[in-house]
């Protein structure tokens, strides 16, 4: 998931392979200018239960557009999805995110990959050089997860280049202060870099997200 890196690349910086995924670090990298509140991980921590309930609250809007109750939207119900939130996109970025969230590819994308999508469309909403958006998504309390998240992953990137790497995501959990905060920071390291690059973009950041607050219950914590 997200960019390789090449043999003679430095492992310190992240090489997007797609158009999204450079508008996804563009965008990561005018956040971080802007700061977080966040201050620890724990903070991140101590918001898992009301994040999860938020998440899971979306489950409702998974299900009225997986028209045929398959487990699964794909693309035409994605389409439908999009014109429902009034969300003006083109065919070709339609594409691209639905290819960058169904990481299974299967029949088409599950629950948890539509959250990590519609977060994204949340990243791209205020951009204007990236992804188009007639409105926000209308759903507040959404979007205020969404917002945390984005938030989360800014304290993460410590030197705001849009990415974390492991040597960030040590420091942010050493600043917690707890004698085993470093192993923990490799564990969920090592979860959120699925490709092995030594860099993590934002949406491995959501994917590992999801299953750290429960949302994939395909797998185990």
């Amino acid at each position: 998931m997200g960019a390789a890196m090449g043999k003679t690349a430095s492992p310190t910086k992240w090489i997007p392979e797609t158009k999204l995924e450079a508008k996804m670090l563009q965008a990561m990298q005018r956040r971080a200018v802007e700061g977080t509140p966040i201050k620890s991980f724990n903070t991140i921590i101590l918001k898992f239960p009301k994040i999860d309930h938020s998440l899971r609250d979306c489950k409702a809007i998974f299900d009225q557009f997986d028209e045929d109750s398959n487990g699964a939207i794909d693309h035409d119900e994605l389409n439908k999805c999009f014109q429902k939130l009034q969300l003006t996109f083109s065919t070709e970025e339609i594409d691209e995110l639905f290819e960058a969230c169904d990481v299974s590819a299967q029949v088409g994308m599950n629950f948890n990959e539509f959250i990590v999508l519609l977060c994204l469309v949340y990243l791209f909403k205020d951009d204007p050089g990236a992804f188009r958006t007639k409105s926000k998504l209308g759903m507040p309390k959404l979007e205020a997860t969404f917002e945390t998240l984005v938030n989360a992953f800014v304290f993460l990137d410590k030197n705001k280049d849009g990415c974390v790497s492991k040597k960030e995501m040590i420091e942010a959990m050493n600043e917690s202060g707890e004698r085993s905060s470093g192993r923990i920071g490799m564990r969920r390291f090592e979860e959120m870099d699925w490709d092995k690059n030594g860099m993590v973009s934002f949406k491995e950041f959501l994917f590992a997200f999801t299953r750290w607050v429960g949302i994939d219950e395909t797998e185990d914590e």
